[in-house]
């Protein structure tokens, strides 16, 4: 007799993480149900009852993946002494997140679903939402220093750079290539702040 459903051994934490690695090796778009279930370990029938959708499991990834790999460059932001060490070791954890050795080599929440079918607007709307939220952390931590003039401009460069990083690691770009643009940011600082 053929089994159905969840297998009782099913582990919804688990299978997260299983979920998490597929999306962040083929992005949004280019992971199947069929690549999940397999994944997972579970039919794709299950997918649905547990998840209630690929979307809705994708946003769940996506918390997890904020919360473990996304981490790192917002506690450096929030932990920085002053603005600019702030962003500095933002940067420099960003640069080691995305080009660690095992996982792929670029942040989820800028290239897991950058363009694509009409139909997954929603998803791309939902990552263009997190990094404007990205931005807005950004901003926030530079206004504690940062005159008012100069805010929204620093804290969208920076946000750009960050988001930059991703596309260079993507990209083959290597630690230590990504530090000399982290340099060339920094050096930056002075005339975005005069």
């Amino acid at each position: 007799m053929a089994t159905r459903g969840r297998p009782r051994t099913f582990d919804p934490d688990v299978a997260l993480r299983q979920a998490l690695d597929v999306f962040w090796e083929r992005g949004y778009e280019g992971t199947s149900l069929s690549d999940l279930a397999t994944a997972m370990g579970i039919r794709s029938a299950s997918i649905y009852a547990y998840f209630g959708s690929k979307e809705n499991l994708f946003r769940q990834v996506m918390a997890l993946y904020g919360a473990t790999a996304g981490e790192p460059p917002r506690r450096a932001l929030r932990e920085g002494p002053t603005a600019r060490e702030a962003i500095h070791a933002m940067l420099r954890a960003t640069a080691d997140q995305i080009t660690h050795p095992e996982h792929p080599h670029y942040c989820m929440l800028i290239l897991a679903a950058p363009t694509g079918a009409i139909e997954n607007h929603a998803v791309r709307q939902f990552l263009a939402d997190g990094r404007h939220g990205m931005y807005l952390e950004i901003k926030e931590r530079l206004a504690k220093e940062i005159p008012p003039d100069a805010l929204d401009a620093m804290a969208r460069y920076y946000t750009t750079v960050v988001q930059g990083l991703s596309i260079q690691a993507r990209d083959g770009a290597t630690r230590d290539e990504l530090e000399t643009v982290i340099t060339c940011a920094m050096a930056a600082w002075e005339s975005l702040t005069s």
